[in-house]
């Protein structure tokens, strides 16, 4: 009776894939990342991050947290201020592991915001007489938001934390709105493992590992659609859209200076799978994005962070083809248990003149407070 059921259910799948079609930079606010530390390094993340961002990053950091709950908001804009991009997270553990055991494992719940609020609605603008009345200009938002829920699981912790592996996976569920007048839903999964081997830390994720669907409505009213007949603007219907999986890949590696300096490099690869794209390594089906990114950490209390990514070919203003690229700065701060990040970005280019400011705040609750040596000593390969 089960494989019936499961039959049917591959069967229906299958159908409604038919009407969707995959299309390149489907759910494209999904890629931009989270926490002012990640922006700051270029998003090159998947093998180093080990905190409650890492519910979007890479779902197995979550167990690099202490014993402890984690909570995290950011905050940024985008484009002189006119898109608005947050994003607010909680890691609870669920089984407390320590440094010789491997059954520690972590929840995480986090959120996803990115919005153009107070646009115009001029639909009505005219009357009946056709005058103008700007009394009928109203206004609404686009927003895009991302649901998480996502478990970490420690599989390995040996040799007293030389050689450690984790796994997770992400559960999404994605709401997208344009004011009234259309909306979808879609849900998705991620899957993620870190492997600590010394210094060294990689990973990689599966992201949208089961084909992303999302499926739109559109609730235009009478008036509206009159409105829009009349211009000549097709009314839109039901439509469906698939997000095709994308490889993330990362390495890094610790150097430490004594007690009380540490620089950590990581590269990491975006591997798309939607078709040819606009990055450094294009081809079809498969097109590379490298995103390079570095951290430098003085006794675990102030970082300064450096990063490279959006790495395209351009054609100048003469005709020339040349390659443009993404620098991010940033900065942190750790306040016993309180962090504060903050990263400067251009998006597109170094030559584009908006930039971004990225705020975020990150909070351990309950953790105890260790001698920095001993606690330096004691997690030696863990940053």
């Amino acid at each position: 009776m089960k494989k019936i059921v499961w039959v049917v259910l591959l069967f229906l799948g299958i159908q409604t894939l038919a009407h969707a079609q995959v299309r390149k930079y489907s759910n494209e606010f999904l890629s931009i990342g989270v926490g002012a530390r990640s922006m700051a390094m270029g998003g090159a993340q998947v093998a180093s991050s080990g905190d409650v961002n890492s519910i979007y990053w890479n779902p197995a950091g979550l167990c690099e947290i202490d014993n402890n709950p984690q909570v995290a908001a950011m905050h940024s804009e985008y484009f002189g201020g006119i898109a608005k991009y947050d994003f607010g997270g909680i890691a609870i553990p669920l089984s407390k592991g320590n440094r010789n055991s491997d059954n520690k494992s972590m929840l995480g719940l986090g959120l996803i915001r990115f919005a153009v609020d107070d646009i115009p609605n001029t639909l009505h603008l005219l009357d009946a007489n056709g005058n103008i009345n700007y009394d009928n200009v109203s206004s609404f938002s686009a927003a895009d938001y991302g649901f998480f829920t996502s478990y970490s699981k420690e599989l390995i912790n040996e040799d007293r934390g030389d050689k450690i592996v984790r796994v997770g996976g992400s559960a999404k569920i994605i709401h997208r709105i344009v004011g009234s007048f259309a909306s979808s839903w879609g849900f998705g999964l991620d899957f993620g493992i870190q492997a600590k081997l010394g210094a060294w830390r990689l990973g990689g994720v599966l992201q949208d590992a089961t084909t992303t669907f999302n499926t739109w409505g559109f609730h235009f009213t009478d008036a509206d659609q009159a409105v829009l007949a009349q211009t000549g603007n097709v009314i839109p219907t039901r439509s469906s859209e698939l997000t095709a999986p994308k490889i993330r890949l990362g390495a890094a590696y610790n150097f430490q200076f004594g007690d009380d300096f540490s620089v950590l490099p990581e590269a990491g690869f975006d591997i798309t799978t939607d078709g040819q794209r606009n990055v450094l390594i294009s081809a079809k089906p498969f097109s590379i994005d490298p995103k390079l990114g570095v951290e430098g950490g003085y006794r675990d209390i102030v970082f300064l962070r450096l990063g490279l990514c959006n790495i395209q070919h351009q054609t100048d203003d003469v005709g020339k083809r040349i390659t443009t690229m993404q620098p991010n700065f940033g900065v942190g701060l750790k306040l016993n248990n309180f962090y504060i990040d903050y990263a400067l970005t251009s998006p597109g280019s170094a030559g584009n003149v908006l930039y971004s400011h990225v705020f975020s705040l990150k909070l351990d609750i309950g953790k105890k407070q260790t001698n920095y040596k001993n606690h330096r000593r004691r997690n030696r390969y863990r940053y």
